[in-house]
């Protein structure tokens, strides 16, 4: 059962947040997320370090706990339209603590004036830069919410595409996967989820793809063959529009020899560990991906 302050906050979500976004344009929406994560303070003793990763802004931030050689790359969400370091940096900073690694947080390029595949192929040039500056991939974990969930298998089904080699586990969380969906219209769980509903995907979906095909694998990880890929954790809510991306996800990666582990969390609701990461289930959750990062990057 959901807690009392996560009820509190899904109200919250549901009455404010929800319809500024409804209402709100892209610059608006972008606008609102990075000043609302710029204004949350960060951890005290916290080293930051603006680098150009392969042509792709991006930056290292670690605390005193953090193992420099343990490389957490996180990819942020947003439906492929949204986010930056700025809305992502604090939660960000959150889950690379849990697991005692540096952060490395990237710009990747946004649709709709970048759709695929340009932010995918910066996410790479940015993992290859880090490789080429001496971090080694089994050191390296990639985690992502949302459209930043699916980045993260398109990117590690990209590397091994390219023969470069992978990262020590992947972190998918909320993760939305099958973008095909979003253009027939999701029906399941449509009247429950809190951020997402039906037009809001498709929006962001036709932004994204393009002219492309909504069911290539690198578009929607749903459709791709997941053999050799690190371990995967999947986090997602019940009350999710996309939980069946991630259940699906759990059984093609099963079927392809993967090690996955998936957590489905009742009640809850979409990317809420890294909505609010004072939330006693966001600190569960950020715990557990903590112990699953340690666990598969050869234990900190």
């Amino acid at each position: 059962m959901a807690s009392i302050q996560s009820k509190l906050m899904f109200l919250f979500v549901r009455h404010v947040l929800t319809n500024f976004i409804k209402w709100s344009s892209l610059k608006q929406s972008r606008k609102f997320f990075d000043i609302r994560g710029r204004s949350i303070r960060l951890p005290r003793q916290l080293k930051r370090e603006k680098v150009d990763a392969g042509g792709v802004a991006a930056e290292f931030l670690s605390g005193p706990d953090a193992k420099e050689d343990k490389v957490l790359v996180y990819l942020h969400g947003g439906g492929f339209c949204l986010g930056s370091s700025d809305a992502y940096r604090s939660a960000a900073v959150t889950i690379a603590q849990a697991a005692k690694m540096r952060l490395f947080i990237m710009d990747y390029r946004l649709a709709p004036e970048f759709p695929y595949p340009c932010g995918l192929n910066d996410i790479v040039a940015a993992y290859k830069w880090l490789l080429e500056h001496g971090i080694s991939p089994k050191n390296i974990a990639l985690a992502g919410d949302s459209a930043g969930g699916n980045l993260v298998v398109a990117a590690a089904l990209s590397l091994r595409e390219k023969k470069i080699l992978l990262p020590g586990a992947l972190v998918c969380l909320s993760p939305w996967l099958d973008l095909s969906k979003a253009r027939e219209g999701y029906v399941t769980k449509a009247n429950s989820d809190l951020i997402l509903t039906p037009k809001v995907l498709k929006e962001l979906a036709s932004y994204y793809v393009g002219n492309n095909n909504y069911q290539d694998p690198l578009i929607s990880p749903s459709y791709a063959d997941l053999t050799g890929l690190p371990p995967i954790l999947i986090q997602v809510g019940s009350r999710e529009i996309i939980l069946d991306d991630a259940t699906g996800l759990a059984e093609h990666a099963r079927n392809a020899g993967v090690d996955v582990t998936l957590q489905v969390w009742e009640d809850m609701w979409h990317i809420w560990q890294v909505l609010e990461v004072r939330l006693p289930e966001s600190k569960r959750a950020i715990r557990e991906i903590g112990d699953f990062m340690r666990k598969h990057l050869k234990e900190i």
